[in-house]
């Protein structure tokens, strides 16, 4: 019989191994349950299916931006609506959330943290292409990302289920929102809820807590462009 002070022997099922990625273009590393070594396994940055085996020393971590990297976006008239994306682990979720934040008039995207800039073909793939439409910015720093936010004059937004977040149907839009979306798997990080006073949460109903961070994007996205078109007459919603 063992304690509980860690004299019995220790979970094999609990430890985690990192792997990497064989897809050249990819080449991320990520931790999986070590009981999962040997088996077929999709990636999480580029839906490769893979055969789990250990990354070695010399394995690279997956790709950032260069601090400061950014695009122009296309020079048409937008709504005052932004986004940071903080430590966003799939390229084909950012690809998503560009192809949302072009139908949904957004001005400019802030990529934070492990969170994949273009060019990547990852990105591509989701976007078609909007990812050359909208405006973005690196930054490695998400506090970094929200105090430029702030500078340009928008009012962060968190996107987040919580006890302290409004319902989305009874949210009173600011003027400039700056939607804030965190990690698929963890979610918004405390230094960011802290950061940040408004915090929105999407009503949902079923077994899982929250959707897909694209999904719960577009959802935010669309709410949002629609408070601030009235405000806005140049930007023309089609269909």
């Amino acid at each position: 019989m063992s304690d509980e002070t860690g004299g019995g022997a220790a979970d094999p099922s609990l430890k985690l191994e990192r792997v990497g990625c064989p897809a050249p273009l990819c080449g991320a590393v990520f931790e999986i349950p070590a009981v999962r070594l040997g088996r077929n396994i999709y990636c999480i940055e580029c839906g490769r299916r893979m055969t789990a085996r250990p990354a070695g020393p010399a394995a690279r971590p997956p790709a950032r931006a260069a601090e400061g990297a950014s695009g122009p976006g296309a020079q048409v008239e937008r709504l005052p609506l932004a986004a940071i994306l903080d430590d966003i682990r799939s390229l084909w979720n950012v690809g998503s959330i560009f192809r949302s934040a072009d139908g949904c008039g957004v001005r400019k995207l802030w990529l934070a943290g492990i969170t994949g800039a273009p060019p990547r073909a990852e990105i591509t793939r989701t976007a078609l292409g909007a990812e050359e439409q909208v405006a973005w910015e690196y930054r490695s720093d998400v506090l970094e990302a929200i105090e430029q936010a702030r500078s340009e004059g928008y009012e962060p937004v968190v996107i987040e289920a919580g006890e302290t977040s409004s319902g989305l149907d009874d949210f009173s839009w600011p003027e400039r929102p700056c939607l804030v979306l965190g990690n698929e798997a963890t979610g918004v990080s405390p230094l960011v809820l802290d950061a940040c006073e408004r915090r929105v949460s999407i009503p949902m109903c079923g077994v899982k807590e929250s959707f897909n961070v694209a999904v719960a994007f577009g959802i935010a996205a669309h709410q949002a462009a629609r408070a601030l078109a009235p405000a806005n007459p140049g930007v023309v919603f089609r269909g």
